[in-house]
């Protein structure tokens, strides 16, 4: 194989009550990404369509995680990257983790396919840390893994697939307003009460028993965050507002995607959730904000070749 083209998921992190443990793919949006070999060893970024990102090999988290996989193959060519980003970075919806991830599964298709998934997971966090400086895994196990996922442990890396209800649908709001990921760190809290925790973990075990069983009543108690979105919610302008328009609209709950500004509602069927879009989208066309919406299945593939040779 010389070449391959491949669609690699936007993903959804937190999931409300599981912060930096917890993702899922999202069925219709992400990055569509070109890898060609190249008799030099040489990686380079050719073409980025969609984002103002950087060109430099070990600045950009796709060539970057492409040189660090070909280096620990001892690989004898290298490439040239095509980027086509299908959302914008600093959306809240795993931007640089598409990247990141799609960049892993395709520089190992080429390869032959010397690493499993997990060492895939790892190259890809390398790219999170060019990407924000942590190495992170909910987002790039997501796009990977493909739908829901939880990091059972980063030392060792421990990932756990999560089976998806058939009826599980995404409606998102993204809001064009920027979060930097360091401030909606920044006013996370240092302490947390005792009662607090155990109503958190409590809630990110019932949402993985909801998923297991299918059972929406329990997802629907489950996805509740009083730990991070009462801290960061005040980032992002109408948030209450939103979450409230997508419950009374049908919605299982409504959360904060990553470190936002996305607004993402789970929802039980197509019919939930288109009513939920327009209820979300109606709640906002009056703010003089600009807005981009989704409307998606859950992706349980994963990063998927549309092309080689």
């Amino acid at each position: 194989m010389n070449q391959i083209k491949i669609f690699s998921p936007a993903t959804v992190a937190n999931v409300s009550c599981g912060f930096d443990c917890l993702g899922f793919a999202v069925n219709d949006l992400g990055d569509t990404m070109t890898f060609t070999k190249t008799s030099t060893k040489e990686v380079k970024i050719t073409d980025i369509k969609g984002a103002n990102l950087p060109l430099e090999a070990d600045k950009n988290v796709a060539s970057a995680v492409a040189l660090l996989m070909l280096e620990k193959h001892s690989a004898d060519f290298g490439l040239e990257i095509s980027i086509q980003k299908g959302y914008s970075p600093g959306s809240g919806l795993g931007s640089s983790a598409a990247s990141a991830a799609g960049a892993a599964f395709a520089v190992n298709e080429l390869l032959g396919k010397p690493f499993s998934q997990l060492e895939l997971t790892k190259f890809a966090m390398y790219g999170e840390k060019v990407a924000c400086g942590s190495e992170i895994a909910d987002n790039v196990a997501a796009a990977l893994y493909g739908g829901f996922i939880l990091v059972q442990q980063y030392e060792p890396l421990a990932i756990v697939k999560i089976p998806v209800p058939e009826e599980l649908m995404l409606v998102a709001i993204h809001p064009q307003v920027k979060v930097r990921t360091k401030d909606a760190r920044d006013v996370l809290p240092e302490n947390i009460p005792l009662a607090d925790a155990v109503t958190q973990w409590a809630n990110v075990g019932g949402l993985i028993s909801g998923l297991y069983s299918q059972n929406f009543e329990v997802i629907a108690n489950s996805l509740q965050d009083i730990v991070v979105e009462p801290a960061r919610k005040h980032l992002i302008p109408h948030f209450d507002l939103v979450k409230e328009a997508a419950v009374n609209a049908g919605a299982l709950n409504a959360g904060i995607s990553g470190s936002g500004p996305t607004i993402f509602a789970l929802c039980k069927g197509e019919e939930n959730a288109k009513k939920v879009y327009h209820a979300i989208e109606d709640t906002y066309t009056d703010k003089g904000i600009d807005f981009t919406m989704v409307y998606s299945k859950i992706n349980t593939e994963g990063v998927k070749i549309l092309e080689q040779n």
